[in-house]
């Protein structure tokens, strides 16, 4: 989700950090400047899974990015690069806000940074009164979690096992300082949308003073992609209040407020849309600001607008005016065909494994369930350690850089994430690793 939070960055460089060590030593060299001139794209107008399959579409996409051949990267979800485009107008940005200094930001940088608030709500078909902008999806989240104020003494929130760490924490602290209860389930592995809906169900009825729950579109640990519209639709038949983290959805799949369901919505900008680290937009549909009370009694804004439940302090002027930019080059691509060839990335490597012994793929193959990230587990360890141990491997041995992730009911596993600077050759390289290191058990 918006990347790790601070105590999940430090704990994972630890673990990481003998890894490290036996890493390709040298990274390729940057250029002093981003290269602007790649060719303009456009999206392809032919069949999604026609598209999907075009080498020569893909390698000209694949070109506006620049990325380091020391190893090959297959963890693009905890943040995505930004485009050769996109970052030569970051740094023109920088370079306008660095130059102009106050005389900008007071003047000239209120109008840039309502247009990116007003792309971002095109984009994810809201109302611009309906967004804010934020540094990532967890600040988002957090806002809306811990100043969600129809909670009281005796109620009910809710979460499941897949739901990012960090909003599971916002929730129990939202839970202790209202003198609620937390109810918390687990995700049925492997999982259906009949399953799922069923366990939402039977948690729900399990827990008649539920009052908010939390649903994560996708989650940043197998990559299942949640029946968000119809689980928010069942919780608001009882009642319920529901708050989507989205971190990893819009710019992965085609997607609109609308078609998630939920009146509250937190969502990233620097992970599938390649805005600069530290991009997110807080959604409140129009009608429901009043469950969530302003941010530290702040009247910088009217208690009416949006603006009062998120505040960031000085934003960083050149991130926001980036936002646009790397809409328009997410655009240029199109949104179904990137999540077609994600998706066909993502089944030339899991559907080569699904069924060799001693391999777990996590996510199914169901189309409207899955996206670009799946995970797995090697003959049935769900220890920190043996994923650690595995992706390591990976790393080491192979040149193939996964992450292991941990939370889920069953077990640790090892997350894939290709994007669209990766190649089928590269899929096909960790799909015959994983073949590799379980044939040696």
């Amino acid at each position: 989700m918006t990347g790790s939070s601070r105590r999940e960055f430090l704990r994972d460089s630890a673990v990481l950090g003998a890894a490290s060590l036996m890493a390709p030593a040298t990274m390729a060299a940057a250029p002093a400047f981003p290269d602007a001139t790649a060719q303009p794209l456009s999206p392809h107008t032919g069949a999604l899974d026609v598209v999907a399959q075009d080498e020569a579409y893909w390698k000209k996409v694949a070109d506006q990015y620049r990325v380091t051949d020391a190893v090959t990267n297959m963890e693009a979800g905890y943040w995505g690069l930004m485009s050769q485009p996109v970052l030569a107008k970051y740094h023109e940005h920088i370079d306008r806000m660095n130059r102009e200094n106050s005389y900008f930001a007071r003047r000239e940088f209120p109008p840039l940074m309502r247009n990116a608030r007003d792309r971002v709500a095109q984009f994810v078909g809201a109302k611009p009164t309906e967004i804010a902008l934020s540094r990532g999806a967890t600040e988002a989240l957090q806002a809306l979690i811990s100043q969600y104020n129809k909670v009281g003494p005796g109620d009910t929130v809710m979460y499941a096992d897949l739901d990012y760490n960090a909003m599971q924490w916002a929730m129990n602290g939202l839970a202790e300082r209202r003198g609620a209860k937390v109810a918390r389930f687990d995700i049925p592995e492997p999982a259906t949308h009949a399953n799922i809906i069923e366990a939402y169900t039977k948690a729900l009825d399990a827990n008649p003073r539920t009052k908010l729950l939390l649903l994560t579109h996708c989650n940043n640990k197998t990559g299942l992609l949640l029946p968000v519209k119809d689980v928010a639709a069942l919780a608001r038949s009882r009642g319920v209040d529901v708050v989507v983290d989205a971190a990893h959805s819009f710019g992965q799949v085609p997607l609109t407020v609308d078609e998630v369901g939920a009146d509250f919505i937190g969502l990233n900008l620097h992970k599938w849309i390649g805005a600069p680290v530290g991009a997110g937009a807080m959604y409140i549909r129009e009608g429901k600001l009043g469950a969530i009370d302003r941010a530290h009694a702040d009247e910088s804004a009217p208690a009416d607008r949006i603006d009062s439940r998120l505040h960031t302090g000085t934003v960083n002027f050149a991130t926001v005016m980036t936002i646009p930019d790397a809409i328009d080059f997410q655009q240029s691509i199109g949104i179904p065909q990137k999540a077609a060839r994600l998706r066909y990335l993502r089944d030339r490597w899991a559907k080569a494994v699904r069924n060799v012994k001693g391999v777990d793929v996590l996510t199914p193959d169901d189309t409207p369930l899955t996206g670009a990230i799946t995970a797995f587990r090697l003959n049935g360890k769900g220890t920190r350690e043996a994923n650690n141990a595995i992706a390591k491997t990976l790393l080491d041995e192979f040149g193939v850089f996964t992450f292991q992730r941990t939370g889920i009911a069953k077990g640790d596993c090892v997350r894939v994430t290709p994007t669209l600077y990766n190649t089928p050759a590269d899929a096909d390289k960790l799909a015959a690793a994983i073949k590799t290191i379980v044939a040696r058990a």
